[in-house]
């Protein structure tokens, strides 16, 4: 299939989803094409035909989108909706979500139980960056979770799923992570969640791609799916691209590494060229501390008849090694939120 073949295609059915063009724009956007084609001699109509189609899909990244076929067919039992859990601080619990499937409701349970069965937690993460799917019956099967009683969450096209009533909800603060790859069904739960209040989400812009789709097979191997229907949470508002409540801008190279790894410490660039890192070093010698005595441990000694002298001979005992740090922005900032919103809870009961 020629790139001009292409482009004509996906241009048709991207109009479908946008609005119908008038003449005008009909005879303006030809125009504009023709001339170009015609008289850009710096470009040939490869290299038009596939701007046209980069430009058009830009234009409507949240009402079509190429995708790769074998992504589009996939089967979701190859991946692990939840990839990895952690427990940050001993109180806050953390669970990645990778993709929105079936499977997710039952491993997402699991995982929490797991998280909370020797500690109390405090608050919980749950990390959308980079999650996809389309299963939006799942991602309601998790927001209820959160819910005690029966409220409107979402509708795809199939009516609008509820909340049960149960009394076994989770009810300390909650952080949702998102970043410009959370798709589909991860932004409708990031939609309920933050609605009902249940969560504030940390990040940047989500990808805006929550709605019904339909797939296109393209003859060049790739799939044009496209927006048909959009997805609406609570009482009917639509699932467009989230925005952050707090806004956390990280640069994708440095986020995909933090998302490895939450305690990496990426080099940085000081201003006389040479490499630093982002945590201060310091220097240590070998030689034992001597203990330090306060004053009203001082008197308390000539009190009992001890010799402080003694005292101060004791080398200091060694400190605990300390806590990695977090060095994930993003985590980094929803970990102290929850913790001052533990903190304020606590002095409210």
């Amino acid at each position: 299939m020629t790139c001009g073949n292409l482009f004509r295609r996906a241009w048709l059915a991207a109009v479908v989803i946008a609005m119908p063009m008038g003449a005008a724009e009909h005879s303006r956007f030809t125009e504009v094409y023709d001339l170009l084609r015609s008289h850009a001699g710096s470009l040939n109509e490869e290299e038009l035909n596939r701007a046209a189609v980069e430009g058009l899909l830009t234009k409507l990244s949240s009402r079509a989108w190429l995708i790769d076929s074998s992504k589009a067919t996939a089967p979701e039992t190859n991946v692990a909706p939840v990839s990895s859990t952690a427990l940050f601080d001993e109180n806050y619990g953390y669970v990645r979500v990778s993709r929105i499937s079936n499977r997710l409701p039952e491993q997402f349970s699991s995982s929490l139980e797991k998280l909370s069965a020797t500690n109390k937690i405090k608050g919980l993460v749950i990390d959308l960056r980079y999650a996809t799917g389309n299963d939006y019956d799942a991602a309601v099967k998790v927001a209820d979770k959160f819910f005690g009683s029966e409220q409107p969450l979402l509708d795809w096209g199939k009516g609008v799923a509820k909340s049960t009533d149960k009394t076994n909800v989770f009810r300390q603060p909650v952080a949702i992570l998102v970043n410009q790859f959370t798709s589909g069904a991860a932004e409708a739960l990031a939609a309920v969640l933050r609605q009902h209040d249940i969560g504030l989400l940390i990040g940047t812009n989500t990808a805006g791609q929550a709605s019904i789709t339909k797939d296109f097979p393209l003859q060049g191997g790739e799939v044009l799916r496209i927006a048909v229907a959009p997805v609406k949470a609570g009482e009917g508002e639509v699932v467009e691209r989230l925005k952050p409540d707090i806004r956390v801008d990280v640069g994708p190279d440095d986020e995909r590494a933090y998302f490895v790894d939450a305690y990496k410490v990426l080099p940085r660039t000081s201003v006389g060229g040479t490499s630093s890192t982002n945590i201060a070093s310091l220097s240590v010698t070998n030689r034992a501390p001597r203990r330090r005595i306060n004053e009203a441990e001082l008197v308390r000694m000539l009190r009992e008849g001890e010799n402080p002298e003694d005292e101060l001979a004791k080398p200091q005992r060694s400190a605990e090694p300390a806590r990695p740090i977090i060095t994930d922005p993003a985590l980094s900032r929803a970990i102290d939120l929850l913790k001052a919103l533990a903190v304020v809870k606590h002095t409210r009961s």
